[in-house]
């Protein structure tokens, strides 16, 4: 319903028998709120949606608006409403990383975050060989230009420095958020890795201590689950559309800036032969 212009859902709004109901733990408000359309928000809430009501860990719609480009947009929270110092806080660190962060390409390229592993450590998880790459720009946009096979091309994969951590890229494949590179670089740790291509958009992999947590996730997609914690309502509302922050704040990567995403890399590696793709079953 949010995705429609205002006047195409104004009948639809007239004639709900209930302009608030929940579905999969959420409203019609909660998702305008989520997805930005503050002038369907208001309407909603005109014609009878409660901004207040508690859905998701306790966050309202209202509660989710005060964190956002539009705080007064049902006027002044309930005191039970207001947000948390730790909120607060964490309101600044979305806004800090989406300005530093760069976009994600989309063209079929992956970026992985590892928690608490700087590139010598994965360099050695992996038993990978740094390599020498004469023209890293060229290379980004043409692999083989580098007159790698295509084995070669799939077993070389970027490395960069962050705080609190490291990045993984590679921009053309998936070797990024291949789940046998991520078990590995994930023992004790955390991870995510995001993939990204022209027709499915930014997809997500979630990885804890070599196993995989969840997948097929929807990074920066404004979706909100009944499950979800109250850190992670948050998390999905501040990232809205911009996923490689959204990766960083999982992981709590702190970039200074975003050649991590951008290139070009601190390192390159060369894989051994592992298996990237391992079955699950």
């Amino acid at each position: 319903m949010s995705g429609l212009p205002l006047r195409a859902l104004e009948p639809l709004i007239r004639g709900s028998a209930d302009v608030d109901a929940v579905w999969w733990g959420r409203t019609a408000l909660w998702d305008a709120v989520m997805h930005r359309h503050h002038d369907i928000a208001r309407r909603l809430a005109e014609a009878g949606a409660d901004p207040w009501r508690p859905l998701i860990a306790g966050w309202s719609p209202g509660r989710l608006a005060s964190a956002g480009p539009e705080p007064a947009l049902f006027g002044a929270p309930p005191s039970d409403a207001r947000l948390t110092r730790a909120e607060q806080a964490e309101i600044v660190r979305a806004h800090d990383l989406i300005a530093t962060t760069g976009e994600i390409p989309d063209d079929d390229a992956s970026i992985a975050f590892i928690s608490r592993v700087d590139p010598a450590e994965a360099t050695g998880r992996l038993r990978a060989a740094p390599i020498e790459i004469p023209d890293p720009a060229d290379w980004a946009v043409d692999p083989w230009s580098q007159g790698m096979t295509d084995h070669e091309v799939e077993h070389t994969i970027g490395i960069s420095d962050v705080p609190g951590g490291c990045v993984l890229t590679q921009w053309h494949g998936a070797t990024a958020c291949a789940p046998g590179l991520l078990s590995v670089l994930t023992r004790g740790t955390l991870g995510y890795a995001i993939q990204s291509t022209k027709h499915s958009g930014s997809q997500g992999t979630l990885f804890r201590s070599g196993r995989m947590i969840d997948n097929d996730l929807i990074p920066g997609g404004g979706r909100s689950l009944p499950d979800d914690s109250a850190d992670e309502v948050l998390r999905t509302y501040l990232y809205y559309e911009n996923p490689i922050p959204y990766g960083c704040d999982v992981t709590t990567l702190t970039p200074a800036d975003r050649h991590a995403f951008t290139g070009p890399p601190d390192h390159f590696l060369r894989l051994p032969p592992i298996d990237l793709w391992p079955r699950t079953t």
